[in-house]
């Protein structure tokens, strides 16, 4: 079977769909509310980032705009650890959710890295 590339626009899409459904899958307390309404506004906002680069006018607007989607992939690491520590959700329910977070990090320091290095 031959394997697909994914690419990070459809990682990122993918990654909003995840953290809308940890969204309704949070109980109805109002520190879950809280910390849910949060989550769901970072954490969709990664891929909206990256579509945002994807049509920069500029290296320099594409690495402003990549830097905008690590703040949100940073912010909705920091919900989900609080939904662990404060314990609305059991922490390796959300461990899936927290590696791809940490996977699509490193990728967009990789691509804002090698695009800084060329604008050098």
């Amino acid at each position: 079977m031959k394997e697909e590339l994914v690419t990070v626009r459809q990682r990122t899409k993918e990654y909003a769909l995840r953290i809308l459904r940890l969204y309704m899958a949070l109980p109805k307390s109002n520190p879950a509310k809280i910390f849910g309404k949060q989550l769901l506004r970072s954490g969709t906002s990664v891929g909206a980032h990256y579509r945002e680069a994807c049509r920069a006018k500029s290296d320099a607007d594409f690495v402003s705009k990549i830097e905008g989607a690590l703040q949100e992939l940073d912010e909705t690491q920091y919900w989900l650890e609080l939904l662990a520590d404060a314990a609305i959700m059991k922490a390796e329910r959300l461990q899936p959710l927290m590696n791809e977070t940490d996977e699509l990090m490193a990728i967009l320091v990789s691509i804002t890295k090698r695009v800084k290095d060329r604008m050098a």
